[in-house]
């Protein structure tokens, strides 16, 4: 059931979608109003009395082009003020008691106001408020300080105060917002901008790590071969300088790793890197925590190289717990491993329906910050481009979760490409 609030604010922004429309609904209401007014007598008493006076058929004819000018009011401000100024004076020219045509020259100058600089709406709001008060004394019956009179200079001035300070407050929250999202784009970039300078020198720390020692570890080892022969003294010698220099390049590089790790990682396990040899074992640990998972092709070729035998397993274990997250109860899954020419082809798919954090458009997936923070699709994406493949993943026909991961069998390093727009398409976390 729509609840009050909520229907207002659909009204509200239908209206701000479709502003001609509102400002027909505004012409009209204004009209009425100012019939409704046509009809009280201001008379020499108290106050005004109403069914004591009917307008002129003059003063109708005026206050419905007045009205009807006011439907332009945003297009074109000016001409709008122009016209239902003159309407009003013409009113007061020659009608007594005049009509309250002034309604809508009040609104005009308000919109003028609101739409234009400070010094614009002074000079145009003092001639308005001008014109209109020395019309109104010098053509009407009443004496020049009757309150109709002071009326119209106090209605016209509040309109113009009215609609500066409308322009300054909008100014003042687009200064704001703009100065919100200068703050968040310097922001983001500085993050970038550290985020590259640390891994540049972290790629020279290891290129200085790796290069000399494996250098030295080269020349040694090449000497030992030459020598093994003849010098099985000096090949010993060489392979001792081997030892010591690999001892060498792994200390310094696990100081330069250990840079990286914060005080509450976990030790780096000794066990070697899992892969797709391991696969039924991943399987079977999801299929015990009920999530249904059928293997329907799985590459039984020669072994891929490490680094994409990783990422393959990786890829299937972060989208094989995204659909035991997210993909809802009942749902099952299906993963397949298959090369085609020089490249191996990891898909995942499943049948959840999900939730709010699986919809389409969610930024990052939209996944719940406790689980994980939201980077599993982000950190696969990087895994796979890092070996020069591609991976995209997204909501499927009918329902469910796709991804797809192309890795090339010979893998090549680089940076990490930004996610295209397919990519980005439904993410989860």
């Amino acid at each position: 059931m729509t609840t009050l609030p909520s229907g207002f604010a659909r009204a509200r922004r239908w209206l701000r979608d479709h502003p001609l429309a509102f400002d027909a609904t505004l012409a009209f209401c204004v009209l009425i109003a100012m019939i409704c007014g046509s009809f009280a007598d201001p008379g020499k008493g108290h106050g005004p009395t109403f069914g004591t006076r009917t307008p002129e058929v003059f003063s109708v004819l005026l206050m419905v082009l007045a009205a009807s000018a006011l439907v332009l009011r945003r297009r074109h401000p000016m001409a709008v003020l122009a016209v239902t100024g003159g309407l009003t004076a013409t009113e007061y020219i020659f009608m007594d008691p005049p009509a309250p045509v002034v309604m809508s020259t009040v609104i005009a100058l308000y919109t003028v106001a609101s739409r234009t600089d400070r010094p614009t709406t002074w000079r145009v709001g003092l001639l308005t408020m001008g014109v209109l008060t020395v019309a109104a004394m010098v053509f009407g019956s009443t004496p020049w300080y009757s309150q109709e009179n002071l009326g119209v200079f106090a209605w016209t001035g509040m309109a113009s105060a009215a609609g500066d300070a409308v322009r300054s407050r909008r100014a003042f929250v687009d200064a704001i917002r703009e100065r919100a999202e200068r703050a968040e784009r310097t922001r983001e970039e500085e993050a970038r901008r550290r985020v590259a300078e640390e891994r540049l020198r972290i790629a020279r720390d290891l290129h200085d790590v790796v290069a000399h020692h494996i250098a030295l570890v080269n020349v040694q080892a090449g000497v030992a071969a030459h020598v093994m022969d003849k010098r099985p003294d000096q090949a010993k010698e060489a392979l001792a300088h081997v030892r010591d220099a690999s001892r060498s390049a792994l200390n310094e590089l696990r100081v330069t790793v250990g840079l990286l790790r914060q005080s509450g990682d976990p030790e780096a396990p000794t066990e070697p890197a899992p892969g797709l040899a391991v696969l039924d074992e991943l399987v079977t640990t999801f299929r015990n925590a009920g999530l249904p998972v059928e293997v329907a092709g799985a590459d039984r070729g020669p072994k891929l190289p490490a680094a994409v035998d990783l990422a393959a397993y990786r890829v299937i274990q972060e989208a094989l717990t995204n659909v035991r997250k997210h993909a809802g109860a009942g749902a099952r899954a299906e993963v397949s491993v298959v090369r085609v020419g020089v490249t191996a082809e990891v898909t995942v798919l499943d049948n959840g329906r999900g939730s709010a954090a699986r919809r389409p458009g969610t930024e990052n997936g939209g996944g719940d910050p406790a689980d994980g923070g939201g980077h599993g699709l982000l950190g696969m994406r990087e895994r796979v481009t890092a070996l020069g493949g591609a991976l995209t993943a997204g909501p499927r026909y009918g329902g469910g979760f796709r991804v797809h991961a192309i890795l090339p069998i010979e893998a090549r390093t680089g940076e990490p490409e930004p996610p295209g727009p397919a990519a980005a398409t439904g993410e989860r976390r």
